[in-house]
């Protein structure tokens, strides 16, 4: 085809087909049956039998900067995007200064598009309330002129309900929808290990499941009430999901999402005090574990993020309760979550619409590129079969602190196009890596 730009050979579309993707400019020109032995006129980058999907969008993560670039820069937190899959990631506001001011916001978008002008792009969350406090509400109006797609006050929920309606009423105004991180602040916050046999053989003091779903029981009223959206973060326990699924039988605009981890691990992963796996909210029971998968399966929970919150190497080599909350997740969560995939505890469609299609719809963002002639060029290539090791070295972001690391997983993004640009080459070495 004389137009054609690029050529990647020999991928398999989502519907299960063998096909050749033709590239001109920013778009798909063709999908065609994949031809083994034709000769291109074009340039050709080998699929090698790789999965095509659309390109991903995570819908909450940390890039720490400005203000702690010892644990990631949005330089290094957006290469660690490209690698994962992700084209697009909201930057949540809990940096410093918090990003409650147009002047954060817009420093935040001129330090993406320097570093990474052909993308990831980088969608900014803004602070729901001034500083974080839950004292003042932040100048939403403002935030939203200035390119921020949703607010959130992020690890420091707004106990005061009436604070917290009127974030929701006048994000509104701006069709953009509040994250909750749902929490009550007096029972046991951040504890990082969760109420139960775990903290009670630890001697740690830990943090009921009840103090998530009291926070997840007064948004599903509020949004009833209000007939207006809520977004629910990082969901973790039974408690939870059972309430949300409740809400949306009766037609509550209430969505949600979770993390890897609370589909995939447990409160026995601390076992020796792992600060590795000490997150908030934190690693619930094994039956809360099936609780989130059937709630993941069935649609109750909307979309998967990583929650990706890098730290420092010593920050989490400290005793158990002085170690920060968070796992490092950008570069292993489609690998992880692709395992469900494997053990037909999800299906292929189920992964897409929960990495792309699910957040996209959630927070009224563009739609993900359909794969078709004349779509955006925006697309990953993923190999289900290759073998990695995590490792400091394997991973780009700054931030280490995974319990993944030193494990061997099974699947990893092989290429990742934007734009109809290649912006990671699995095959290429890592910048940078040491």
């Amino acid at each position: 085809m004389a137009d054609c730009e690029l050529v990647v050979h020999n991928v398999q579309h989502p519907d299960g087909t063998p096909c050749d993707l033709l590239l001109a400019g920013e778009r798909i020109l063709a999908v065609q049956p994949h031809e083994p032995n034709r000769s291109w006129e074009c340039s050709v980058f080998p699929g090698n039998g790789a999965l095509l999907w659309p390109s991903c969008l995570d819908s909450h993560v940390h890039l720490r900067e400005p203000g702690f670039e010892h644990k990631e820069t949005i330089a290094t937190g957006l290469q660690a995007a490209a690698a994962g899959g992700f084209g697009q990631v909201m930057a949540m506001a809990n940096t410093d200064p918090v990003n409650d001011t147009p002047g954060t916001t817009r420093f935040l978008l001129d330090a993406a598009q320097k570093s990474h002008p052909q993308g990831p792009a980088l969608l900014p969350v803004g602070a729901a309330t001034k500083g974080l406090q839950g004292q003042e509400l932040a100048p939403l109006a403002e935030l939203a002129e200035a390119g921020c797609v949703a607010f959130s006050n992020d690890g420091n929920p707004v106990s005061n309900t009436e604070l917290f309606r009127r974030a929701v009423e006048y994000a509104a105004d701006w069709r953009c929808r509040v994250i909750d991180h749902c929490e009550d602040p007096h029972l046991a916050p951040g504890a990082g290990i969760n109420e139960g046999r775990m903290s009670s053989r630890l001697g740690l003091k830990g943090q009921p499941t009840v103090a998530e779903s009291l926070h997840v029981a007064r948004d599903i009223l509020l949004a009833s009430y209000l007939d207006l959206p809520i977004h629910l973060a990082h969901i973790s326990c039974r408690e939870s999901v059972e309430l949300i699924a409740q809400a949306k039988q009766k037609g509550v605009p209430i969505t949600a999402e979770t993390c890897p981890q609370y589909v995939l691990w447990d409160e026995g992963l601390l076992e020796g005090f792992n600060t590795l796996a000490k997150v908030n909210p934190p690693l619930r029971t094994p039956d809360d574990v099936q609780a989130m998968r059937q709630a993941v399966r069935q649609g109750v929970i909307d979309c998967l993020v990583t929650d990706h919150a890098p730290h420092a190497g010593h920050e989490k080599d400290v005793p158990f309760m002085a170690a920060p909350n968070g796992i490092s997740g950008l570069e292993t969560a489609l690998s992880l979550t692709w395992g469900l995939v494997a053990q037909n505890e999800l299906d292929a469609a189920d992964w897409i619409r929960l990495w792309s299609q699910a957040p996209a719809e959630v927070f009224g963002l563009p739609a993900p590129s359909a794969l078709t002639a004349g779509a955006p060029a925006d697309f990953l290539l993923f190999d289900p079969h290759r073998q990695w090791d995590v490792s400091p070295r394997s991973l780009a972001s700054l931030g280490k602190n995974t319990p993944c690391l030193g494990a061997s997983l099974t699947g990893r993004v092989s290429a990742h196009f934007l734009g109809g640009r290649c912006i990671y080459d699995g095959n290429a070495p890592l910048a940078g890596s040491h």
